[in-house]
């Protein structure tokens, strides 16, 4: 009797090329849709100044995000298999310097997107730190099977939007969210 399973969709590996030329045309669209929604949609950037209080703030934050994110990895086998999907992809063929560019291409781009821009469109509240994060959420859906990863990001978008609406300061997300990418991204490379 043959024992019916359901298969694992096949990984489409990438080139060190086409990972790095993707973050880059996604981090210029990402950009682009927030300076076209800065110009038409009436809307002003949320502030963001350099403080040392800040930077700190961001720095606490996103260690904090990246030992969350670990613990999730280790105890929550869905995420694990949904996270290593997604960072198989991404990460495999990337060299180590290269998670640089993972830090500082998506830290920067989807926070100005995300939080700089969509933030105070929605009216800079609740509700606008949840659509928010709804649709950053969405942003990390790779395939149908990913819905984990979906809700972790979900949840760091979560953190990240009320992090800028508490600080007052966009620095605190873009240094949370660019640690928390580096960190985690080298512990998984190196893992592997």
């Amino acid at each position: 009797m043959e024992q019916q399973q359901k298969q694992e969709p096949e990984i489409p590996y990438l080139t060190r090329t086409q990972v790095l030329v993707a973050m880059g045309v996604t981090a210029i669209m990402l950009w682009i849709i927030a300076k076209l929604w800065l110009r038409f949609g009436n809307v002003a950037i949320f502030s963001w100044h350099w403080q040392e209080r800040d930077l700190l703030l961001g720095i606490a934050l996103g260690l904090i995000i990246t030992a969350v994110s670990g613990l999730a990895y280790r105890f929550w086998a869905a995420y694990r298999k949904s996270a290593d999907y997604y960072l198989e992809i991404v990460l495999k063929p990337l060299a180590l310097p290269d998670i640089i560019w993972l830090g500082l291409l998506p830290g920067l781009s989807e926070e100005l997107l995300f939080r700089g821009v969509m933030l105070p469109a929605l009216g800079g509240d609740h509700v606008a730190v949840i659509v928010s994060s709804l649709c950053f959420g969405v942003l990390h859906l790779s395939s149908p099977q990913q819905w984990t990863y979906v809700i972790w990001a979900t949840i760091v978008g979560l953190i990240l939007g009320y992090s800028a609406l508490i600080s007052g300061n966009l620095l605190v997300p873009i240094v949370a969210h660019m640690l928390t990418n580096l960190i985690s991204s080298y512990f998984w490379k190196i893992k592997r």
